[in-house]
């Protein structure tokens, strides 16, 4: 085990050496002039007052949380004795604090990060396209390297705390499941962190658009608008905290299902089933690092979308060539009859995930770039009104999930069959190598994250360059990057929710193994989940539901909060006189503070809907109508998530490809009604739909929490 893990903290210190030196790169590159410099100030200022915000609030009700925790596992694992049951009840306790702790550390560093270098990516843009890719893709990468590194961190050191490096059996199969807590707190800090920063991003987006753009007819960023600056802080708090957060708890609550799965196949594997996740992920992080090196464009003329393409290829390739070496060492073995493991076919589980994540990324594109049929046609519908442009956004939106349904279906099915024909006669044979399919969908994390936070990084530079009044050849060259860097953003949700629907299989496999234990029965037998009981029934009558609440009260939250900031605009407007003329300035900071209070009041509701919902459904109905609840609000969430996030990114490029000529332009009638198609896409792509990527897996850690107090 020694060598495995000197590996997994070797790579953690790699990547601590790598983020330093990125961000010596980024602080040693041109802020720019004074003027850039000032807008850069008000958006980092803006941004990180929201998050220091935004972490009190999450800390308060995280508290009380731990405190539920801890109370709730003592009093459900009594019958253990009462020192057993607070050492339970504490170990998970701590576990639930260290990973909201780490989560919210890796967002506010990468929210850091970001606000530094969109000013810098701006300056870097007079210099060429490349300089200025450069910067951003970099800046990005802190992001990617600490989220995925603090993970590591996190769920390694808890394993070997817990009994993981006791070198004794019942410990080290132990460790899995009292580390439960950490994937738990990683869910809840990201839902709040992605809840949050997305309300606050579209309302400020939607007061900006609708009162910018369509009533007064100014371009976007235009320096102008009251709300332009609170509109460029919510990509920050949106993209670079939410997102984090949200890939953040991705890592850590699937590393941890996948060595609850792991015990299972202790008697073949040994300990080396329950740590390959986490070299997995370590390995990972290695060929993110190198995939990020060979981004460059030397033909400025070039879609810079072909070099990230090609770092993410390079990522990928030696992901693939490294693997076979990982699972070659770790998942060798011999069964009970005498039979070899066929460790190639659990491979073929891990080259299924990474594939799945090459699907997911093509038909995000496709459904989201204004260069395919989807989104032309809710451009066309754009000229006969915004009624025409809402119904054939929507259409769209529903038809964007039947694809991705069925190859995640047909991954999980590959996946689940080479697992069991690799590990014949073992009941969790097949859950394991879904299990591997997602570390292979989730060993390009650190990259993927890296392009996500590249967008916003991108946008902030388009937009200081728009204010500043820089030179026509900048703005071409932000333009482009902003172009690119909505593309990334669109493309890494649905990587992000792909994700999500393997990981809650493997998850909802975790809980599963939790209730035997529990229950006293082998983990290698099967545990059957009725669908005819009533309670079971009901259980999962209220999962489905429960995901169209939050998702109504989030995007309730985005339209309140959005009309507070209509309100301000509308105000300023009149009472500010010369602001249309530009011969006085804005109160941007007033709306920042608008957005802000706003966003923070209206994320606790659904927020808290979605934690107490599955423990009472638990606590009154039982484990198996809980386990119905996790199932289909798993289903239902997955299914909305993607109309959600593919309906309203076309909304966003159906308007993108009017304002580049298309069907009249800009300020024609049906870039109005493409204005009013993208505002109604807003908070379901940006606010509802990331944050139901959350609540399919915080669903599935609440369960694995709280199991012990289930009836």
């Amino acid at each position: 085990m020694g060598a495995y893990i000197a590996l997994i903290y070797g790579v953690i210190v790699f990547a601590i050496l790598v983020i330093i030196g990125l961000v010596r790169f980024i602080f040693s590159q041109e802020k720019g002039n004074e003027k850039m410099q000032e807008i850069a100030g008000a958006i980092r200022e803006g941004a990180m007052a929201f998050l220091n915000r935004q972490y009190k609030t999450i800390g308060i009700l995280a508290l009380i949380v731990a405190v539920i925790i801890i109370i709730a596992n003592y009093f459900g694992n009594l019958s253990k004795g009462s020192s057993q049951a607070a050492s339970i009840a504490f170990h998970i306790g701590f576990a639930f604090i260290t990973g909201a702790l780490c989560s919210a550390i890796s967002g506010y560093l990468g929210m850091y990060i970001a606000v530094n270098s969109n000013v810098r990516a701006a300056a870097g843009a007079r210099k060429g396209l490349n300089r200025a890719l450069q910067i951003a893709l970099r800046g990005g990468a802190v992001t990617g390297l600490a989220v995925t590194a603090l993970s590591l961190l996190g769920v390694a050191t808890l394993f070997l705390l817990y009994g993981g490096a006791s070198g004794k059996e019942n410990l080290i199969k132990e460790a899995p499941s009292l580390i439960v807590g950490f994937g738990f707190g990683a869910s809840f800090v990201a839902l709040f962190a992605q809840l949050g920063g997305g309300i606050y991003t579209k309302a400020a987006d939607v007061g900006a658009d609708l009162v910018g753009k369509v009533e007064a007819g100014i371009p976007e960023d235009d320096p102008r608008n009251p709300a332009v600056v609170a509109d460029l802080v919510g990509d920050n708090v949106g993209d670079c905290a939410g997102r984090g957060a949200d890939l953040f708890e991705s890592t850590a609550a699937e590393n941890i299902g996948a060595m609850i799965l792991g015990v299972a196949l202790y008697p073949v594997f040994g300990w080396k089933g329950i740590l390959f996740p986490l070299v997995a992920r370590a390995i990972g992080i290695v060929s993110s690092v190198i995939g990020l090196f060979f981004v460059n464009t030397k033909d400025e003329s070039k879609d810079p979308m072909k070099a990230l393409n090609k770092g993410y290829f390079v990522t990928t390739i030696l992901n693939l060539l490294v693997l076979i070496f990982v699972v070659k060492a770790m998942l060798s073995g011999e069964l009970p009859n005498g039979q070899k493991v066929n460790w190639w076919l659990l491979y073929g589980s891990a080259v299924t995930g990474i594939i799945l994540s090459y699907i997911f990324v093509w038909l995000t594109d496709f459904y989201t770039s204004y260069h395919y049929r989807p989104v032309q046609e809710i451009a066309k519908a754009s000229t006969t009104g915004p009624a025409t442009n809402i119904i054939t956004g929507m259409s769209v939106g529903m038809e964007s999930t039947a694809l991705p349904v069925i190859f995640i279906s047909i991954a999980i099915y590959i996946a689940y069959k080479l697992g069991q024909h690799a590990l014949p006669g073992f009941a969790n044979g097949g859950l394991y190598g879904t299990a591997i399919a997602t570390m292979g969908m989730l060993s390009t994390c650190a990259y993927i994250l890296a392009m996500d936070t590249f967008g916003p990084i991108t946008d902030n530079a388009g937009g200081i360059t728009e204010m500043s009044g820089a030179p026509e050849e900048v703005r071409n060259v932000t333009d482009r990057l902003d172009a690119c860097g909505n593309t990334t953003k669109a493309l890494t949700k649905g990587y992000a929710i792909g994700s999500a629907a393997l990981a809650t299989f493997l998850l909802f496999s975790a809980y599963l193994d939790e209730v035997k234990k529990i229950l006293g029965r082998p983990l290698e037998s099967w545990f059957s989940v009725d669908i005819g009981k009533p309670e079971v029934f009901i259980g999962a009558f209220i999962g489905a539901m429960v995901v169209y609440l939050f998702s109504s009260t989030a995007i309730r939250a985005v339209g309140r909060a959005a009309q507070y900031v209509i309100l301000e605009v509308r105000r300023q407007f009149k009472e500010i006189p010369g602001i249309m003329e530009g011969r006085a300035k804005p109160d941007y900071a007033k709306c920042v503070d608008i957005v802000t209070k706003g966003a923070l009041k209206e994320m606790v509701v659904p927020g808290m809907i979605v934690v107490i919902a599955p423990i009472l459904v638990g606590i009154l109905l039982g484990k198996e109508a809980a386990a119905g609840f996790l199932m289909i609000g798993t289903i239902a969430g997955v299914i909305l998530a993607l109309f959600l996030n593919n309906g309203g990114g076309a909304w966003d490029n159906a308007k993108k490809f009017i304002e580049l000529g298309n069907y009249g332009g800009k300020r024609s009638d049906a870039h109005k009604a493409a204005v009013v198609g993208d505002t109604v896409g807003d908070p379901c792509k940006d606010t509802a739909g990331p944050s139901l990527h959350v609540l399919v897996k915080l669903i599935s850690t609440i369960t694995l929490v709280f199991v012990s107090l289930f009836r």
